[in-house]
């Protein structure tokens, strides 16, 4: 199986935009926040910095997210916080299935799945609790799976379950914390196929 770039899968977000307002590539913006992110960018000025400043490298590199010139720090705040989370997490979900699939040419055994709370994600203004993510991680492969976001006011059991379910898990070994240990944890035949 081939694997499915991670430009394309970005491409399959809805560009909310009026068509007066596309001016940047969406896809080309999504993807160098995304590298400037993983290179230390904090902020929105810090994206636009490392995007100016390697624009042609990543023009090179990444073709068809190519961007005619670097967007300032305003658009590129207003091209990301337009995103739908959920539909960020679609993308990231097909490329990650698609590159535990590639891998050996057969997916991943063991899943590990395991919840953190994010530092720095508390909102004491906004009286809003540190955010808490479950995530499922492919052993074999080395790949993060999935993200899933936990509500304030539940807890991982229930979060895991769904994520399992959501990402049509079967025929794998899971490893998750001892508080999953529930006797109505899903174990029927019918589910296990």
């Amino acid at each position: 199986m081939t694997t499915i770039d991670l430009a394309s899968c970005l491409a399959a977000i809805p560009d909310r935009r009026r068509a007066e307002g596309k001016i940047y590539n969406q896809v080309g913006v999504i993807l160098f926040s995304i590298l400037a992110m993983l290179s230390g960018a904090r902020s929105y000025r810090q994206i636009h910095a490392l995007i100016r400043a390697r624009l042609s490298l990543l023009n090179a590199a990444f073709p068809d997210a190519a961007l005619r010139r670097a967007p300032a720090y305003t658009s590129v705040r207003g091209i990301l916080r337009q995103l739908d989370p959920d539909e960020l997490e679609k993308a990231f979900r097909r490329h990650a299935e698609s590159l535990d699939r590639s891998c050996a040419g057969v997916p991943s055994r063991f899943i590990a799945i395991d919840g953190k709370t994010l530092r720095q994600s508390f909102d004491a203004f906004a009286d809003r609790k540190a955010a808490h993510l479950l995530s499922a991680f492919a052993v074999d492969h080395q790949i993060i799976l999935a993200h899933e976001v936990i509500d304030e006011k539940s807890n991982e059991i229930p979060a895991a379950q769904a994520l399992i379910a959501a990402m049509g898990l079967k025929e794998r070994v899971f490893t998750l914390d001892a508080m999953h240990c529930q006797k109505n944890l899903r174990d029927r035949k019918s589910d296990r196929q």
